[in-house]
C-alpha cells in the first residue's frame, strides 16, 4: 500500500448524469409527477491518486427544498474551498463545507460519501467497517409503490414480494380520503408474516383528512404511517390523535431535527435519507441519536444510482437488527447503470461488500466527461 501519511484532495470533478425513471411516471401527493432524476457524481482524486465517488440525486425539486442544478451550484461554492485538505478527516472536511456554505446539504453530500470512499481505500477497509463496524446481517430491501389505483398498487406489491421484497412503502395521494384508505387496504390485503409496510404521504395530507383516512380503515391493519403532513405542528398534532406509529422523513433533516423529534416525543423512528442529510458523516449523527432514543429507522435515499445504493448499504450495515427496518432498492427506481460492485440481492436482502471504500467501480462510459472540475 503506498504511503497515505500525508493525503490531501488535489481535484474535484463533477458529474452529470440523466436518471430515467424505470416505471414510466411517479407519482406522489398533490399531484407530483417525476419520469427522471438528475444526478450529481462527485470523484475526489488526491496527491496519491486515490479516487472517491460519491452520488446526490435529489427527487425532483418538490420533494424537499433541494434540486440537482442547486447541487451543483454549491459544490462550485464549496469545493475550492477542498483542495489541500484531508479527505479522512471527515468531520474537518463538514466544518470546511458549512464554512463555505450555510444549509444546502444535499450539495455537501456527494463530497462527504465520497471522503469516505477515499478513507476506506486509504486503509484497506470497507466504509461500514469506518462508521463503527458491520453487524453482519442481511439488509432487507423496500419497494417504492407509486400512486396509482388501490387494485393496481396491489398487483406492484405482489409483483415485488415476488422478487423476494419483505418491506413496501406504499405512497398515498392526498385526494380523496376515501381512495387513499383503499390504497392501503388493497397494498396490504396479502400481508406475508414478516414484511414491513410503510404508508408515505410525503407530507400531503392535513390532519382533518388523515384522521378521516384512517377511520376508514378495517381494524388491524399493521403498517406505519410516514411524514404524513407538511408542517412539525400538524405531525404531533396527529400523533396525539392516533395510536399509528408516525415517522418522520422529509421533517428529519439533520442532527437538530431529529433532537427536536426526541424533545417533542413527535414520533417512533425516522426515514433516513443520505443526501438529504447530507452525506455519511451527518447520518453517523443521526443514527446515534436515535439508538440512544430508541427510535426505529430505515435508511433510504431520496432516489440515485449504483453509487448512491453503495452508501446506502453501507450506512445501513451499521445498525443494530433491532433498531432497522429496510432499506431503499434505489437501483430498482431508475434505468441507467452508473457503477458495478458486489451488491447481490439474494432473496430480498443485500449485505455490504468486503471491498475497501463503497467497493463500487463507476463506468466512466456512463458518466461521460466531468461538467465541473475544481483543483
Amino acid at each position: 500500500m503506498s504511503d497515505t501519511s500525508n493525503l490531501t484532495i488535489e481535484r474535484i470533478d463533477v458529474f452529470q448524469v440523466d436518471l430515467p425513471y424505470s416505471g414510466g411516471t411517479y407519482q406522489l401527493s398533490g399531484g407530483r409527477t417525476y419520469t427522471s432524476f438528475d444526478a450529481t457524481i462527485v470523484r475526489i482524486t488526491t496527491n496519491t491518486g486515490l479516487e472517491g465517488w460519491g452520488e446526490s440525486t435529489p427527487f425532483g425539486s418538490t420533494w424537499v427544498a433541494a434540486h440537482a442544478r442547486g447541487a451543483r451550484a454549491g459544490i462550485e461554492e464549496i469545493a475550492p474551498k477542498l483542495i489541500g485538505l484531508d479527505p479522512r478527516r471527515v468531520d474537518r472536511i463538514n466544518e470546511a463545507m458549512d464554512q463555505a456554505l450555510s444549509g444546502h446539504l444535499h450539495a455537501k453530500a456527494a463530497i462527504d460519501v465520497a471522503c469516505w470512499d477515499v478513507f476506506g481505500k486509504s486503509v484497506g477497509l470497507p466504509v461500514c467497517e469506518l462508521l463503527g463496524g458491520r453487524t453482519d446481517v442481511d439488509l432487507p430491501l423496500i419497494s417504492s409503490i407509486y400512486v396509482g389505483s388501490p387494485e393496481d398498487m396491489r398487483k406492484r406489491v405482489a409483483e415485488h414480494r415476488a422478487s423476494g421484497y419483505i418491506g413496501h412503502s406504499i405512497k398515498l395521494s392526498g385526494d380523496d380520503p376515501t381512495t387513499d384508505a383503499a390504497r392501503i387496504a388493497e397494498s396490504l390485503a396479502d400481508r406475508q408474516a414478516g414484511e414491513y409496510f410503510i404508508v408515505d404521504a410525503n407530507g400531503g395530507l392535513t390532519v382533518e383528512f388523515a384522521m378521516r383516512m384512517l377511520r376508514l380503515l378495517p381494524r388491524g391493519l399493521d403498517f406505519v404511517l410516514e411524514a404524513p403532513c407538511l408542517t412539525w405542528r400538524e405531525c404531533v398534532s396527529l400523533r396525539r390523535r392516533t395510536d399509528i406509529p408516525i415517522i418522520f422523513d422529509e421533517l428529519a433533516m439533520d442532527e437538530i431535527s431529529v433532537t427536536q423529534l426526541i424533545a417533542d416525543d413527535a414520533g417512533e423512528g425516522i426515514g433516513m435519507k443520505i443526501s438529504k442529510t447530507g452525506g455519511l458523516t451527518r447520518c453517523r449523527r443521526q443514527r446515534d441519536l436515535c439508538l440512544a432514543a430508541g427510535l426505529t429507522m430505515s435508511v433510504q435515499e431520496t432516489t440515485g444510482s449504483d453509487i448512491a445504493f453503495a452508501a446506502i448499504v453501507h450506512m445501513a450495515q451499521t445498525v443494530p437488527e433491532r433498531s432497522l427496518r429496510c432499506i431503499l432498492e434505489c437501483r430498482d427506481m431508475i434505468a441507467v447503470t452508473t457503477a458495478t460492485g458486489d451488491f447481490k440481492v439474494n432473496e430480498g436482502k443485500v449485505k455490504a461488500p468486503k471491498a475497501p471504500g463503497l467497493g463500487i467501480t463507476p463506468d466512466l462510459k456512463v458518466l461521460g466527461e466531468p461538467v465541473a472540475t475544481y483543483t
